[in-house]
């Protein structure tokens, strides 16, 4: 059976790659300022947007835009606020979100499988209406996020600096809640609203094991969002049609996520070890020094990491640092 020659299953894979790309664009910035699970609660919150319009007749996807939008506005006014009561506002916001949800789905006489199809996800069933909304919203977050790259790391990474250089952080903050509002929506069809922050912020986590800077986090995050997102659509539909296995298309992409991760972290804990090993000493006053016996040479060639250091070069070794001193080491 070919699978890709049905229309449902093309919708699905257009569906899933540009939410893939999309997605981790605002992670990484979420992940930059320390609010990884800020994707969590607007879909807590979006859930509200859903049953209200299944209440009112409107289109779902919509009227979750709204409710998203309205509830990132919140909470990043709860959270620039900084009071003590700040963590017990938003967790009375994201749950309330959640239960408000699905109380307002059971007074529009619908059951609880009609919610289901938001909460984790029904890319298969993607309508073509649905196709132009996602890709509509995508481009968006992809113009203004890649777009606006150097302020919004600016805002992210040191606020009091941005403020100096002139920008409007409060501004640019709203913004990034706004997008991740406008993500967490256009992902509830791909792998639904509870999993979708984990398509925001797992990709950009794999990223960051091997990525050394900024832009190659994003550029990185990126190709692992859109992979584990078409990959897990295909890996759940052939296991359907091969061997009679029902995976949900939402759960797996994000499975194929973590297992990214998984496979990325030794290396990049192999790579942050070598780091440190290479990384200069900071500069310090020394009183005087220590002579150690020390029955190894060090050398070009003895395989232990040299570390310039002032007017000479220390060898990392057991721990310690030796720097050769006429016929002796000095231990630092």
């Amino acid at each position: 059976m070919d699978l890709l020659g049905h229309t449902f299953m093309q919708r699905a894979l257009i569906a899933a790659f540009v939410t893939g790309l999309a997605a981790p664009v605002i992670g990484t910035y979420l992940v930059q300022r320390r609010l990884s699970l800020l994707g969590d609660g607007l879909g807590h919150v979006a859930v509200t947007g859903v049953a209200i319009g299944l209440l009112t007749g409107l289109a779902p996807t919509w009227t979750a835009v709204a409710v998203a939008i309205l509830g990132a506005i919140a909470i990043e006014v709860i959270r620039e606020r900084g009071n003590t009561s700040g963590d017990l506002a938003l967790a009375l916001l994201f749950y309330g979100g959640l239960a408000g949800g699905v109380m307002i789905t059971g007074l529009a006489g619908q059951s609880a499988a009609t919610l289901n199809r938001f909460l984790f996800g029904s890319i298969t069933s993607i309508s073509l209406d649905d196709i132009w909304f996602t890709l509509g919203l995508a481009v968006l977050i992809l113009v203004v996020g890649l777009g606006l790259l150097p302020q919004l790391f600016t805002v992210a990474q040191d606020q009091d600096f941005a403020r100096v250089a002139g920008l409007n952080v409060r501004a640019y903050n709203l913004l990034v809640a706004v997008l991740a509002a406008v993500t967490v929506t256009i992902a509830m069809r791909t792998v639904g609203l509870l999993l979708v922050s984990a398509l925001m912020i797992v990709p950009v986590a794999t990223s960051q094991q091997l990525a050394r800077s900024f832009r190659r986090t994003v550029v990185g995050a990126v190709l692992v969002g859109a992979g584990s997102a078409v990959g897990g659509l295909l890996v759940s539909a052939y296991a359907s049609v091969r061997h009679d296995v029902s995976l949900a298309p939402g759960s797996t992409i994000v499975l194929l996520a973590l297992a990214c991760f998984v496979g990325t972290w030794p290396v990049g804990a192999w790579q942050r070890r070598r780091d440190r090993l290479h990384a200069p000493f900071p500069a310090e006053p020394v009183e005087g020094h220590e002579t150690t016996d020390h029955p190894h040479d060090h050398g070009p060639a003895c395989g232990h990491p040299a570390v310039p250091h002032d007017d000479h070069v220390d060898y990392v070794h057991d721990g310690h640092r030796h720097a050769p001193h006429g016929e002796h080491y000095d231990e630092h």
